[in-house]
């Protein structure tokens, strides 16, 4: 239950209600996983176990395309839920879900969840807007990219990531992914992929050190998708 309380993860919707007398007595019923580098956690088409909130780590979600090709879904870092597409009717999980690096996780089961949202409304609320937010994202993306040239897809990733994880120090992205894995998340192949970065390198707009990326200008980036209405949320 402390684990919970000295939590720095505000916007962790458990986080958020709990001072909520009425959850106290189910912040005992959650499990604390430690999930090592490329460890899966969620399989997708498994039985669906509850809810995961990230504790601390880099997640990365996804799902099974044509061909039996990995597409990644979306991406998840400190205070984020995932699993939530297996929650309520659904009984198996339509997505897959890994560590990118070592990850710890707090995990509620189905049954404790409906239990705290049948005597949380403020719980059930917040949970309302995130399924509201989630779809207004995903159906933005399914209409960027339906209309975006490949160029435009990766420049559209590297804006994702850029806003979700930010940069270090140095000039790079505060996660570290294989071009696949950008390849995987913009809906491309892996050698498109290495040729816009090298076009965007020429042109002074990113930077790279082995399998580190970096944005340098973030507005020129923003201007060239701009026509696809740039959202600084999604």
């Amino acid at each position: 239950m402390s684990d919970c309380i000295t939590c720095e993860n505000t916007d962790c919707l458990i986080k958020k209600n709990i001072n909520n007398p009425s959850i106290e007595k189910y912040l005992s019923q959650k499990h604390n996983i430690k999930c090592k580098r490329l460890q899966q956690f969620i399989m997708e088409g498994a039985p669906a176990h509850g809810l995961f909130f990230v504790r601390k780590g880099q997640v990365k979600v996804v799902k099974t395309g044509i061909y039996g090709r990995e597409q990644i879904v979306r991406f998840a870092q400190d205070g984020e839920l995932i699993g939530h597409r297996g929650f309520g009717s659904e009984k198996n999980y339509p997505i897959g879900a890994l560590a990118i690096i070592e990850t710890h996780l707090c995990n509620f089961t189905n049954e404790t969840m409906i239990k705290m949202l049948r005597e949380v409304p403020s719980l059930t609320f917040d949970l309302m807007l995130f399924y509201s937010e989630e779809l207004n994202r995903s159906e933005s993306r399914v209409r960027k990219f339906a209309q975006m040239t490949v160029r435009e897809k990766v420049i559209d990733s590297f804006l994702y990531i850029n806003r979700k994880f930010g940069q270090t120090e140095d000039g790079f992205f505060n996660i570290q992914l294989p071009r696949k894995d950008f390849a995987d998340f913009a809906g491309t192949t892996e050698e498109q992929v290495i040729r816009v970065i090298s076009s965007l390198k020429k042109e002074n707009l990113v930077v790279t050190k082995g399998k580190k990326l970096g944005i340098i200008d973030i507005d020129k980036l923003k201007k060239e998708i701009s026509e696809h209405n740039y959202f600084i949320n999604s």
